[in-house]
């Protein structure tokens, strides 16, 4: 080794500090992204207006979700069973077609589509708020309502959900999605207070879903208005056999998509219907009016916005937080379940809502980032598939417990039974894991005998 002369020093100390340049350059973007921009996606035109129209819509979405449980309780004596029959309907189409949903999403151009799917959900709304009105609304009209919802939902929650990487690109992507999860979750606060009152108010649900039916119009507009030469659209996959197939494969081989995939399977058969909890808690455990359930949910939901805001300072989603978010979900549902007092209920509802909103970004963010362009479609069918088909498994489980055990017990053993679930995601993720290096170094020593 020859010792370093004069010339190689003077070359090292400007290569040297141009790596230290680029080094703090790369630290001082990082750190501008976390603290200064929470909202840098909204800087984009074509989010803006889909982050608008958002809001709108979904403020009259929670509206229409806590009038639809309401108005169930009404018209079957408050029959948790049949709480949990509605919103066993409304997930089963995903369970049963979500992914053939991601795969209209990978074939056909997005924001067609989407608008499509709005104007059908604010055409449902519209039936079922005048049936209402009429007083002609039976437990069937919410059951075959809430059952179209799910279908409509197979094809426009995966297609949404892949729209977003088209108007911000991968850089903004984990922002985006956090800005979506607080608009969410902004009006999860909004919505169920605002309809407690209106239905203590006007005596009724009927009105609710009335206007549930015009907040369409924000997000329809939106999608109208926006620029095309703006969306980063990819080309759509041609027709061809052996697509759903594919994408589960494709799934399957990659550990950084099976494990978030496999955790929010878990956390979704029992976070799903943990509104039908509070309001089973609400109603039979504490006593409580329309206006207090509308309270409680809201609680639920200034903790998920709250978890979405911080979020949103990510620049990358990590697995230290998935994880630990979806143990905390557990656990804070068993303390909510044997809260004593209503106004210390309300409180857990908090950390709860945080803890379920880290889990919910940080496995979207991860799987669409990890998903190639022409593959993610089909990738968030299966995530939707998981994330909305463990509903009707849920739902029922804990309508029954509830019916036998009281609310209390179906909370708390939702709450046990999610904590048992992360630990079986991992094990699995780690099982499908070997099997499959075991078949691929298997495909690749026939491979080289061959030659």
């Amino acid at each position: 080794m020859r010792a370093a002369s004069e010339t190689d020093t003077a070359h090292a100390v400007p290569e040297v500090a141009q790596v230290q340049a680029a080094s703090e350059a790369t630290s001082a973007q990082a750190a501008s992204e976390t603290r200064g921009g929470m909202f840098r996606s909204l800087r984009n035109h074509n989010y803006r207006l889909f982050a608008v129209g958002g809001v709108v819509s979904n403020v009259g979405s929670w509206m229409q979700r806590t009038a639809q449980d309401w108005l169930v309780l009404d018209l079957t004596g408050g029959s948790a069973t049949a709480l949990g029959v509605t919103t066993a309907l409304q997930f089963l189409p995903s369970l049963l077609f979500g992914l053939w949903g991601g795969m209209l999403a990978d074939r056909y151009p997005k924001r067609p589509l989407l608008i499509a799917a709005q104007t059908l959900m604010g055409v449902l709304a519209l039936t079922m708020g005048v049936l209402t009105v009429t007083g002609a609304a039976q437990v069937w009209h919410v059951w075959a309502m809430a059952l179209a919802l799910g279908l409509i939902s197979c094809v426009e929650v995966p297609t949404r959900q892949s729209f977003v990487v088209e108007m911000v690109g991968r850089k903004d992507l984990p922002n985006a999605i956090a800005l979506n999860a607080s608009s969410f979750n902004l009006a999860r606060v909004a919505g169920p207070a605002l309809a407690g009152v209106l239905i203590h108010a006007l005596g009724g649900t009927g009105p609710i879903f009335l206007v549930n039916a015009l907040s369409f119009a924000g997000v329809i507009g939106g999608l109208a208005l926006m620029r095309s030469s703006q969306l980063t659209t990819p080309e759509p996959v041609p027709r061809a056999k052996g697509q759903l197939r594919e994408g589960l494969r494709y799934v399957l081989e990659r550990p950084e998509l099976l494990m978030p995939i496999l955790l929010v399977a878990f956390v979704s058969m029992f976070s799903q219907s943990f509104t039908m909890s509070i309001a089973l808690m609400a109603r039979q455990v504490f006593g409580a009016g329309a206006s207090s359930f509308g309270l409680a949910s809201s609680m639920f939901a200034v903790g998920a916005l709250a978890g979405a805001l911080m979020a949103a300072r990510r620049t990358r989603p990590s697995r230290r937080l998935l994880v630990g978010g979806a143990v905390s979900f557990g656990l804070f549902q068993i303390a909510t379940g044997m809260a004593p007092w209503y106004p210390f209920y309300l409180l857990l509802l908090v950390p709860t809502g945080v803890a379920l909103i880290s889990v919910n970004t940080s496995a979207n963010a991860g799987v669409q980032l990890a998903a190639s362009p022409e593959m993610r479609g089909r990738v968030m069918g299966i995530y939707m598939l998981v994330f909305t088909g463990g509903a009707p498994i849920g739902a029922p489980l804990l309508g029954w417990i509830s019916e036998l055990g009281g609310p209390r017990a179906g909370v708390v053993i939702g709450g046990a039974l999610t904590v048992i679930g992360v630990g079986a995601a991992i094990m699995l993720t780690r099982v499908i894991g070997r099997r499959s290096h075991a078949a691929v170094r298997g495909v690749a020593a026939a491979a080289a005998g061959a030659r």
